[in-house]
């Protein structure tokens, strides 16, 4: 009895506070509807959100593709030589980092990117003038274009440092730095104007461009123009001393594989990044990415293996290393199926311009510059003509349909193969032509190549003074 006395009250006490809300509560109709102020500030806000997010992936990105450098080319080219090399080695990378941000600060990015004709920008940006904290619709119409100047001098650096494997162990210190310079104004930029800049002869973004070339990331901007000239350059040295009768192995497999390492994983910057916001272009990238590298690791070793009878780490990450390049000038363009097969292409064929193509000719690309970089960019200049596909971006608009207009052969768009041929064929001439120019004209006023008695002392007490290990 009592305890449902109890109850009753309770019951009672819950319904008078219930009434009592409904009693003070105020009269709630429908909402009026949203001033244009309202509007126009929830506008504002979701375009802010946008700016910050892709912002912030585009500048995690130029960390990244820096960290490519140092410490990751630094240490993989620097295992890959004999001790008495390793910080000479070393110092050609890193020099990069500090040489290449000043030109680009100065000029380079003006000549890159700025308003000029189809081969090469203007000096509109000669000292980042006008570059400011706000978007250029051009490149990239949600992040400050100070943030893609400071994400694109970090391919401006890695590339010319990529060249420095081909002439390992017997370049002057100076006379490679001088020589690098000059190729990065005079090669580099105009490649990446041509392709990547406003009015560019080979930029599918100009509508008059007669020949649009899809480089995602910098398959013939970067890969094609260094490995080229790599292999310029190790034809035009010579052989290092002893080459190839004396052994010349690796000093350290573990730098390398450490290089590597840092090298893979700072890739996702330079081809997601290049979606240039943290959207489903970026993903895209970022997937195909890690495909290649794993399928041409794969295929490299596996290769290697039936050649040589053992799976060895240098075959994995040189193959790694293979894919990515390979992978870069399509890594926005193509489907996740494609990015396997042109990563298991690229390990095979690599592998084999490394272990039998140069053996055959004889030449001396210490580090396989043009055997990885030269060979993949042009392998990935030519699938992605093959691969392409409107479902992943959709590069020349819809049709009257509302459909995308097919982007490659995959497509059925062939012609985007001989789009791709022909920028594959400026990136080979331009490098072959300017680097050929420059090695001579340093080489007549400054001499290239380090004395014998240098070249057996090392670069690392011959140009530097320093020693990279002291052991007592």
């Amino acid at each position: 009895m009592f305890r449902r006395a109890v109850t009753l009250l309770i019951l009672l006490a819950c319904m008078g506070l219930s009434a009592h809300a409904l009693a003070v509560a105020p009269n709630l109709g429908p909402s009026p509807p949203a001033t244009q102020e309202q509007v126009a500030a929830l506008t504002q806000a979701i375009k802010d959100a946008q700016t910050s997010g892709d912002n912030a992936w585009v500048l995690v990105s130029a960390a990244l593709v820096l960290m490519m450098t140092a410490p990751g080319l630094v240490l993989f080219y620097g295992g890959l030589v004999r001790r008495k090399n390793i910080l000479g080695t070393m110092m050609q990378s890193f020099a990069m980092m500090g040489l290449i941000t000043v030109i680009w600060a100065v000029v380079g990015y003006s000549l890159a990117f700025g308003a000029g004709n189809g081969f090469i920008g203007g000096l509109d940006h000669l000292f980042l003038r006008g570059v400011s904290l706000m978007p250029n619709p051009n490149y990239g119409g949600t992040i400050p274009e100070q943030s893609f100047m400071i994400y694109q001098l970090m391919f401006a650096i890695i590339t010319p440092a990529l060249i420095t494997g081909a002439f390992a162990e017997r370049v002057k210190f100076s006379s490679m730095a001088v020589f690098l310079c000059l190729w990065s104004l005079l090669i580099y930029c105009p490649m990446a104007h041509m392709i990547w800049g406003v009015g560019g002869i080979l930029n599918y973004a100009n509508a008059a461009a007669r020949w649009p070339v899809f480089d995602f990331a910098g398959g013939t901007v970067v890969h094609i123009t260094s490995g080229v000239s790599a292999l310029v350059c190790a034809l035009y040295l010579g052989k290092r001393a002893g080459y190839p009768r004396e052994d010349m192995q690796p000093h350290s497999m573990v730098l390398s594989f450490i290089g590597a390492g840092m090298l893979w994983v700072g890739w996702f910057g330079f081809n997601a990044g290049s979606a240039l916001g943290a959207g489903p272009l970026a993903t895209s990238a970022f997937v195909n990415t890690q495909f290649a590298a794993a399928a041409a690791a794969i295929t490299w070793v596996i290769t290697e293996w039936l050649q040589n009878g053992k799976p060895t780490a240098l075959g994995a990450i040189s193959g790694a290393v293979a894919g990515l390049a390979t992978i870069t000038q399509a890594s926005g363009f193509v489907q996740p199926m494609s990015a396997l097969a042109i990563g298991a292409i690229a390990g095979v064929v690599c592998c084999f311009m490394v272990f039998r193509v140069k053996r055959f000719f004889g030449y001396d690309d210490s580090l396989d510059a043009f055997g990885v970089h030269g060979v993949g960019g042009t392998m990935g200049a030519l699938l992605t003509g093959l691969f392409a596909a409107s479902s992943i971006n959709a590069v020349f608009g819809k049709n009257t349909a509302g459909n995308p207009n097919p982007a490659g052969a995959i497509d059925g768009n062939w012609h985007q193969v001989v789009n791709q041929v022909v920028g594959m064929g400026i990136g080979w001439v331009l490098a072959i032509a300017g680097t050929l120019v420059l090695l001579f004209l340093v080489d007549k006023t400054m001499g290239l190549r380090i004395s014998a008695a240098e070249e057996a002392q090392g670069l690392d007490l011959s140009q530097h003074g320093e020693e990279g290990y002291v052991l007592n």
